[in-house]
C-alpha cells in the first residue's frame, strides 16, 4: 500500500514520543503525535549532517514549541545525532540530554533555546537574516557558498504571542525567502480549543504581512511533501498551514486537550500500539528498517558537507574564501579603539555609537540596529549601508523581536550583533535577553536613557528597578560606564565574554574622568579611582553618580575624612573577582555608601548605606531631578557624615561651599 513505510515512521515517532512522556511520568505527547506525519516528509527535505551539527550550510530547523520536546528528541535520535535511545528513556531527568525543554549546547542538533513561545518564531526569522547577510556578502554569482534554508515549527500558541507578530511582520517586510514556517494548526490549546480564545484568519494575517501562504492536511504525505517543494522555490517566506490531529494515534484521546501536557497512560499507549501493529509490550521500540530509513540522513549529510567544503576550495574568487574566514574568525585586534581622554565631556551614549563604529568597520560580522530609536541610541554605523546588502538592521517598533531575533544572528556562525532600545523598554524584551543569559549567547544590548537624566519624558520613561533585575540575571553582564574612556574599556571586555552583555548608557553629558586608577581596573567589573591612606569610608557608585561621589570625596576629605572612591562600571563581573580582589577595592574595615539612580538594592552586599532611588522618578529637566531625588555633592557628602555620626561641616573648594 502507498506510505506504508511512511506511516511507520510516524508511528515509530508518536510511540518514542508516548513512551518518554509516559516513563518520565511528565511531559507533552500531543504535539509530537499530530506533527508525525511532517516530520517524516520533512526529513526527507531537510539538508544537515548529524555527524556535524555545526556546518555552517546546514539547513536550520527551530521548534519554536519547545514543549514538544519529545518530537526534537525523537528525530534527533533517529537522524544519527549524538543522542542514544538511553537518553530517549532518561527524558527530562536530571543532567540528561533530554531536558524538558531543548536547550542550546546541552543537545547536539538544537539550533536554539526557545524557551517561552513565540521566541522560536523570532529566532527563525533571525536565522533567516543572518543567512541574507552572509550569502549577500559571500556569494558570487558563480558560487553560492550559503544556499541553505530556514523552517520553523510553531503552533497555535506561538502565533498568538505578540511576538511571533513582531518577528513574521519584519520577515514580510523584508522578504526573506528563505525562511519556511510551518504550523501545526491543530485547534487546542491547554484550556481547551482554540475558539475559547482565538478567532483570527491565520491565512489573511501572513498575506498581510507579504508571506506566502499554504494550507495542507497535515496527516496526507503527498499533500506535504508538495507544500515543501513549492515552498523551497518561493520568491517570498512561507507558512504552511497544517491542519492536523493533536494526539494523531491516541485512539479515543486523539484531538483532546487531554493529550496537550500530560501522559497518555499505560492502557490507551498499549491499545494504540497494538491498534498501528507495533507491539505492545515494548517501549522505546524501533523497528530496523525504519531506523534506517532515518539515518540515511547522515549519508546524505556527509555527502551534501562534502560536496560543500569542495566547493568552498574551488571558488573561483579568492576574495570570497578571504570574506568567509574573516566572517567565521573576526581579529580584534584590528578594531581601531577611539581616544577619549582629550574630550572634555560626553554623553556614554554618544561615546558608545563612536566605539559601535570603530568596531564595525574593524569586524565583518559586526552589525545591528535599533528599535526605531537609532537617532537617540546613537547605533547608526555611518556609511556601511542598510540590511540585508548592509549593516544598519531597522527593527522598527519590535523591542521583544528584535532581542529575539539578534539572539539567532549570534548563534548562527558569521555574525556578532547589537540591539538597541532606551533602558526602560527593555522590559519589552525580557524574556529573550533572560534565553541570551540561559545560552551564553554573545549578544550585545545597547540600552541608552539609563536614569532619571531622562528628564523631561517623566516616570514613564525613567528606569529605576531595571539595573537591579539584569544585575539579578545569571550570566548577564551590565555595563554602565562613568564616562566615555571607561566605555572604550568596557567593550574592550565585553568583545572577551562568552555571554551577553548589556550597555547602559546616559542621555545627559558626562565629564570624562582622569586615566588614573589607584588599584585595579575596568576588567575586573569594579576598580578603587581614588585610594586614602587610613580611609574610613568607601563610596561606590557606577555611570552617571561616579563623579560627584568623587566630587563629594573631595570635600570629605577638607573636612578630615579620607574615602576611598569606587567606580563600579560591571556588578556582575566584580561578584566574579575573587575576596582578596574584591576586599582590595571595597576596604571591609570602611564604611561602606554606595550611589546610584536606581534601585539599587543589590549593593547591601557589600553596603552599609546606600543613596538610591526610592520611588519612580518625575517630569523635569535632568539637573533638576538630581537635585531633588539627592544626587549630588552636597547629598553624597551629607549622607557620608551621617553614615560615620560626624558633623557635616561647610567645606569650600574653589568657590564652592557645600
Amino acid at each position: 500500500m502507498a506510505y506504508e513505510l511512511e506511516k511507520k515512521m510516524a508511528n515509530t515517532i508518536r510511540f518514542l514520543a508516548a513512551d518518554m512522556v509516559q516513563k518520565a511520568n511528565s511531559g507533552h505527547p500531543g504535539a509530537a503525535m499530530g506533527l508525525a506525519d511532517i516530520a517524516v516528509v520533512f526529513s526527507k527535505h531537510f539538508k544537515h549532517n548529524p555527524k556535524d551539527p555545526k556546518w555552517l550550510n546546514r539547513d536550520r530547523v527551530v521548534f519554536s514549541g519547545g514543549h514538544a520536546s519529545a518530537l526534537i528528541y525523537s528525530l534527533l535520535y533517529l537522524w544519527g545525532y549524538d543522542i542514544s535511545l538511553d537518553d530517549l528513556k532518561n527524558f527530562r531527568q536530571l543532567h540528561s540530554k533530554t531536558p524538558g525543554h531543548p536547550e542550546y549546547g546541552h543537545t547536539p542538533g538544537v539550533e536554539i533555546t526557545t524557551g517561552p513561545l513565540g521566541q522560536g518564531v523570532a529566532n527563525a526569522v533571525g536565522f533567516a537574516m543572518a543567512k541574507e547577510f552572509s550569502a549577500n556578502k559571500l556569494n558570487s554569482p558563480t558560487c553560492k557558498i550559503i544556499d541553505h534554508k530556514i523552517y520553523c515549527f510553531c503552533g497555535d500558541g506561538d502565533l498568538e504571542e505578540g511576538i511571533s507578530y513582531e518577528a513574521c511582520a519584519l520577515a514580510g517586510k523584508l522578504q526573506l525567502k528563505d525562511l519556511i514556517l510551518i504550523y501545526d494548526s491543530n485547534h487546542i490549546t491547554i484550556e481547551g480549543d482554540t475558539s475559547l480564545a482565538w478567532a483570527e484568519d491565520v491565512e489573511l494575517r501572513f498575506k498581510a504581512q507579504g508571506w506566502d501562504v499554504i494550507k495542507i492536511n497535515g496527516h496526507c504525505y503527498e499533500e506535504i511533501d508538495k507544500a515543501f517543494n513549492k515552498a523551497k522555490e518561493a520568491t517570498k517566506p512561507t507558512i504552511i498551514i497544517a491542519n492536523t490531529i493533536i494526539g494523531k494515534g491516541a485512539l479515543e484521546l486523539e484531538g483532546s486537550e487531554k493529550t496537550h501536557g500530560a501522559p497518555l497512560g499505560e492502557d490507551v499507549i498499549k491499545r494504540a500500539k497494538e491498534h498501528a501493529g507495533f507491539p505492545s509490550d515494548k517501549s522505546f521500540y524501533v523497528p530496523k528498517d525504519v531506523l534506517d530509513e532515518f539515518r540515511k540522513a547522515i549519508v546524505k549529510g556527509q555527502k551534501a558537507q562534502k560536496a560543500w567544503n569542495h566547493l568552498i576550495k574551488q571558488a573561483p574568487f579568492k576574495e570570497q574564501n578571504e570574506a568567509l574566514e574573516a566572517l567565521l574568525n573576526p581579529d580584534f585586534s584590528k578594531i581601531e579603539w577611539p581616544n577619549f581622554y582629550d574630550t572634555k565631556e560626553l554623553a556614554t551614549r554618544e561615546s558608545n555609537g563612536i566605539i559601535l563604529n570603530a568596531i564595525a568597520k574593524a569586524i565583518p560580522g559586526f552589525l545591528g540596529g535599533s528599535a526605531d530609536l537609532g537617532p537617540s541610541n546613537k547605533t547608526y554605523l555611518k556609511d556601511m549601508g542598510e540590511f540585508p546588502k548592509g549593516k544598519n538592521i531597522h527593527f522598527g517598533i519590535r523591542e521583544h523581536a528584535m532581542a529575539a531575533i539578534t539572539n539567532a544572528m549570534a548563534l548562527y556562525g558569521t555574525i556578532i550583533p547589537f540591539n538597541a532600545t532606551f533602558f526602560v523598554f527593555s522590559d519589552y524584551l525580557k524574556p529573550a535577553a533572560r534565553i541570551a543569559a540561559l545560552s551564553k549567547i554573545k549578544n550585545y544590548f545597547i540600552w541608552t536613557h539609563d536614569s532619571i537624566g531622562v528628564g523631561e519624558d517623566g516616570p514613564t520613561h525613567e528606569p529605576i528597578e531595571q539595573l537591579s533585575q539584569y544585575r539579578a540575571l545569571p550570566n548577564f553582564y551590565v555595563w554602565r560606564p562613568a564616562d566615555a574612556s571607561e566605555n572604550v574599556k568596557a567593550w574592550q571586555k565585553a568583545i572577551t565574554i562568552d555571554a551577553p552583555c548589556a550597555f547602559v548608557l546616559s542621555r545627559q553629558k558626562l565629564k570624562t574622568l582622569k586615566d588614573k586608577r589607584d588599584f585595579g581596573d575596568v576588567d575586573k567589573g569594579g576598580y578603587l579611582i581614588k585610594k586614602r591612606k587610613d580611609a574610613t569610608l568607601t563610596i561606590i557608585a557606577s555611570g552617571s553618580e561616579v563623579m560627584p561621589s568623587l566630587q563629594a570625596g573631595c570635600y570629605l576629605e577638607k573636612m578630615g575624612v579620607k574615602a576611598n572612591i569606587v567606580s563600579m562600571p560591571c556588578f556582575d563581573l566584580f561578584l566574579e573577582q575573587d575576596k582578596a580582589y574584591q576586599e582590595a577595592v571595597i576596604n571591609p574595615n570602611t564604611k561602606v555608601l554606595a550611589v546610584e539612580a536606581s534601585r539599587a538594592l543589590e549593593y547591601y552586599k557589600f553596603a552599609d548605606d546606600i543613596l538610591a532611588m526610592e520611588s519612580f522618578g518625575a517630569s523635569a529637566p535632568a539637573n533638576d531631578l538630581f537635585e531633588y531625588f539627592g544626587f549630588t555633592i552636597k547629598n553624597i557628602k551629607a549622607r557620608a557624615c551621617k553614615l560615620l555620626g560626624v558633623e557635616n561641616k561647610p567645606v569650600t573648594i574653589d568657590g564652592q561651599t557645600y
